[in-house]
């Protein structure tokens, strides 16, 4: 039997990659598009490395979307607001649409628990 020649074992040199194919990679594997170890054999990157920046990577998405309590709070306050002005709108219409057909449709047509609202509004405005 022939032992091989001394052939040289060295590990093939690390390829440079871009922080954009970076991100470009694991966004694929993040939506699904591709497995880890597809991408492996697709962009000859090792498991291990892809793993590696999806661990580094995840603190650079998640500190790029992170939203604090207060300003989510503040937030859903200013949509409230606009809501209920929404609300105030909708009811001053139906209401001058009931004195242009004299006809208390609110009452007929809208279930109760929007129908009380209009009246009372409407008793306020009356006064």
């Amino acid at each position: 039997m022939e032992t091989p020649t001394n052939q040289d074992c060295r590990k093939n040199g690390y390829q440079k990659v871009t922080f954009e194919h970076k991100l470009f990679v694991i966004d694929q594997i993040n939506n699904g598009q591709i497995s880890a170890n597809f991408a492996s054999k697709k962009y000859n990157i090792s498991r291990a490395t892809i793993h590696y920046w999806m661990k580094k990577l995840s603190n650079y998405t998640n500190k790029k979307t992170f939203v604090s309590k207060d300003d989510e709070i503040r937030k859903l306050k200013e949509k409230i607001a606009d809501l209920e002005g929404i609300r105030y709108f909708q009811q001053d219409v139906i209401i001058e649409f009931e004195k242009i057909t004299g006809e208390e449709l609110s009452k007929k047509l809208l279930p109760e628990s929007l129908s009380e609202p209009i009246q009372k509004r409407k008793k306020k405005l009356l006064k």
